[in-house]
């Protein structure tokens, strides 16, 4: 028997390329989950979920960071262990820290967004890493923040000192290091 191969798609292809580490970034995701810091006085702990979303919409531009936040989102609600702490299922996503999950897809998309617009127009580096990356931090707080607030029913500003003041000085530090890598590596 003479088995024929069909050499008309190369074996290697850009897009199969972005989906092995589109799933990449989905594990580092749910790894970076295990990594974490409670804070007493928060629902939210501190973790490195954020580092792998900002690189994974810096590295990985808009279409591909983004749909590995949503598969990594959608392994959570399957029931694998990957949200912060080893929680799972769909209840995770209406509690208190369910707001971050969603702010990660549209973090990812919107950093590759911005990171799509500054290679186009040459303007790709450390800084504007950083600035691209800080957006996305924006956006996952905002989302998280305001999910928190109307889950905990706590008012606007008690919210913000509980969901978002304690994480900033380690966000400052994960954007930075995201950023660097981001502007030193390519995939």
């Amino acid at each position: 028997m003479h088995i024929r191969h069909d050499h008309s798609y190369p074996v290697h292809t850009p897009e199969l390329r972005k989906m092995v580490f589109a799933s990449l970034f989905a594990a580092l995701t749910a790894a970076g989950a295990y990594i974490q810091v409670p804070i007493p006085f928060s629902p939210v702990p501190v973790t490195l979920q954020v580092f792998f979303v900002l690189l994974a919409g810096s590295m990985l531009k808009s279409k591909w960071g983004s749909l590995s936040m949503i598969v990594y989102t959608l392994l959570g609600v399957a029931g694998l262990p990957v949200f912060a702490g080893g929680s799972s299922g769909i209840g995770v996503l209406f509690g208190p820290t369910g707001g971050y999950i969603f702010g990660f897809i549209l973090a990812a998309y919107l950093t590759g967004k911005l990171s799509e617009k500054a290679e186009s127009a040459g303007k790709s580096g450390l800084a504007v890493n950083a600035l691209n990356m800080s957006t996305g931090v924006l956006v996952i707080y905002a989302l998280g923040v305001f999910q928190l607030m109307l889950v905990a029913e706590i008012g606007p500003w008690t919210t913000f000192t509980l969901g978002a003041v304690p994480f900033l000085p380690g966000e400052i530090i994960k954007t930075a290091v995201a950023a660097f890598i981001a502007s030193t590596h390519e995939l």
